[in-house]
């Protein structure tokens, strides 16, 4: 008898364990989404906006930038909100807007060549 109820309470105690380490871990990592400059030009700016928000949010970049081949990870938040509009701008003058990004689904953005 004392081994059923120490193996339930084992089993319990390694649910609830799963089940928190389980939530969080999804819930962060679908948040953060690795941006890749895959253009022949550095980036100087990324704006990400919530869609339907009239103007750019600020530079996420600051004043760093993603050079040709590299990447930044921009971590959107813990709120429940998936929906983006991502603008790059780049040291030639280029700026690329791509609309409708879901953060929650993605772990990777590229910006190419078009």
């Amino acid at each position: 008898m004392r081994n059923i109820i120490r193996s339930a309470l084992t089993a319990a105690a390694a649910g609830a364990l799963l089940l928190s380490l389980g939530t969080s871990a999804v819930a962060d990592s679908n948040k953060k989404v690795k941006i890749i400059n895959e253009t022949r030009h550095v980036m100087v700016q990324f704006h990400a906006s919530r869609v339907g928000t009239k103007d750019w949010e600020e530079d996420i970049l600051g004043q760093d930038t993603v050079p040709v081949g590299g990447f930044v990870t921009v971590n959107f938040g813990t709120d429940d909100y998936c929906l983006y509009d991502f603008l790059g701008v780049f040291d030639d003058g280029d700026k690329v807007e791509k609309y409708r990004i879901n953060v929650c689904e993605i772990s990777t953005f590229r910006f190419t060549e078009e």
